[in-house]
């Protein structure tokens, strides 16, 4: 029996080896009978992340621990998203751990999520969620929003404020892999599959070193890339504004003949025709660009484009 850590990375060079000698020590005590298996994806990296990964491969301390490890690199860089896909594909565990490697996701707190696995047979997955989040009161806003408007938009039962911190069995990792579309959102492709899910409440810890890539804009952009992809709400809005926008020129046209006819009132001229030409012009390359970006997805999905490239792949031991 086998437990995967898959651990995506992008230029961690500082935090690869403390979050591998975390790992050994967090699962040196596994029950008899089961191993642990560390598998490293380089989503195309700048720095020496790759070179850490692979000084880990090679420490006899760690082979001797019974850890083993793989190293996966990317041809470039193909997002986190793509890089938990290349994990999951690596992997061979009967339990697999998606966690992230600038230690805010301590191992310790993962062998915990394990342990619940252990316990219960009936369960399917341990999702983490942040207990106290350490962001700015607007993001959090944002955060809680998102997830609310997601749930509510796409009709699945989302769980508010989970990251991408998870322990599941095979049977969630297998379809997982079965669904291949370009675009993944992983906390909607967990909410799509189902399974039985436990909620595991955690505190993240400072990162150790380095700096985060994800800026607010970088969350925004990933946040509407969920929505897109799990919901036409956004089609829904452009259908929607069309409509009210049609409803509030019939209204105005209506009040403009009733004036003219009862009051003699002179239709208004130039600053209101202008005035409504803008706002129905903009409200028309709003709901084109909603549509593009729809259109988009299904041409760049039916190119049928790997989700990633993988440029080498090692491994320091024989993978059961």
């Amino acid at each position: 029996m086998l437990i995967s850590l898959i651990a995506p990375a992008y230029n961690e060079e500082g935090n690869i080896a403390p979050f591998a000698r975390s790992a050994v020590a967090a699962f040196s005590d596994l029950p008899e009978g089961w191993a642990c298996e560390l598998v490293f994806v380089d989503d195309g990296s700048r720095d020496r992340t790759l070179r850490a990964m692979h000084e880990v491969l090679e420490d006899a301390s760690v082979a001797q621990s019974g850890l083993m490890v793989s190293v996966v690199e990317f041809s470039r860089n193909f997002g986190k998203e793509a890089a938990l896909y290349a994990g999951l594909e690596h992997a061979e565990g009967d339990i697999c751990v998606l966690i992230d490697t600038d230690m805010q996701q301590p191992p310790a707190i993962a062998r915990q999520m394990v342990d619940i696995l252990f316990e219960d047979d009936d369960l399917d997955c341990v999702a983490a969620y942040q207990e106290h989040r350490k962001r700015g009161a607007l993001r959090n806003w944002c955060s809680s929003t998102f997830y609310r408007l997601l749930g509510a938009s796409s009709g699945m039962d989302v769980l508010a404020d989970a990251s991408d911190f998870r322990v599941f069995r095979k049977n969630v990792r297998d379809a997982l892999l079965n669904m291949t579309e370009y675009y993944r959102f992983s906390k909607g492709l967990f909410s799509w599959i189902g399974f039985k899910t436990k909620p595991f409440a955690y505190v993240p810890e400072d990162r150790l070193s380095g700096e985060t890539t994800w800026s607010f804009w970088k969350l925004a952009k990933y946040a509407v890339n969920g929505l897109m992809s799990f919901s036409t709400f956004p089609l829904r809005i452009a259908t929607w504004l069309g409509t009210g926008a049609s409803a509030l020129a019939i209204i105005y046209m209506a009040v403009v003949v009733f004036q003219r006819l009862m009051f003699g009132v002179d239709v208004p001229g130039y600053a209101t025709i202008v005035s409504l030409v803008l706002l129905l012009g903009g409200l028309q390359l709003l709901v084109l660009g909603v549509m593009g970006e729809y259109l988009a997805r299904v041409y760049t999905q039916g190119k049928n484009r790997p989700i990633y490239i993988e440029r080498s792949c090692r491994s320091n031991g024989d993978r059961r």
